[in-house]
């Protein structure tokens, strides 16, 4: 009784003249998990990522940052160094962070309600929540 594969089992192992031998670690390759939802692992950690919610100032506080920036105004020719804490807005869902830019003023835009920095960074008059200065005195 021949059992099957008897006819083949001890011919030599083939080897291709066309195809150059494959390593095993890319043999495996071939055979290894795809993301059959592409993109999901990206979604989750985005709606993962926290975000800050807008603080709303009340009107006295509007009024002292109004004063401080007035004070700045009047003294941007001596290049003060200020530390402004505002609110960037995220580009992609609600929200946003809190970010301190510590700088000198460069120029403060009341047409266009802006703050430049010396470092190029402008800054809406409605975003800021905090200005620190040693020029500023603190009963503002």
């Amino acid at each position: 009784m021949t059992k099957a594969y008897d006819d083949i089992i001890d011919l030599p192992h083939h080897v291709s003249a066309a195809h150059p031998h494959m390593a095993a670690i890319d043999r495996a390759a071939q055979f290894s998990p795809f993301a059959a939802l592409t993109g999901y692992d990206a979604a989750i950690k985005e709606t993962a990522r926290l975000t800050d919610e807008r603080v709303e100032l009340d009107e006295s506080m509007k009024d002292a940052l109004s004063n401080k920036l007035q004070i700045i105004a009047d003294r941007l020719k001596e290049h003060p160094e200020i530390a402004i804490t505002y609110f960037q807005p995220d580009g992609k869902k609600n929200g946003g962070t809190y970010v301190t830019a510590v700088s000198s003023a460069k120029k403060i835009d009341k047409y266009k309600r802006i703050v430049v920095m010396s470092d190029g960074i402008e800054i809406p008059f409605d975003d800021i929540i905090s200005i620190d200065g040693q020029m500023i005195s603190p009963e503002y």
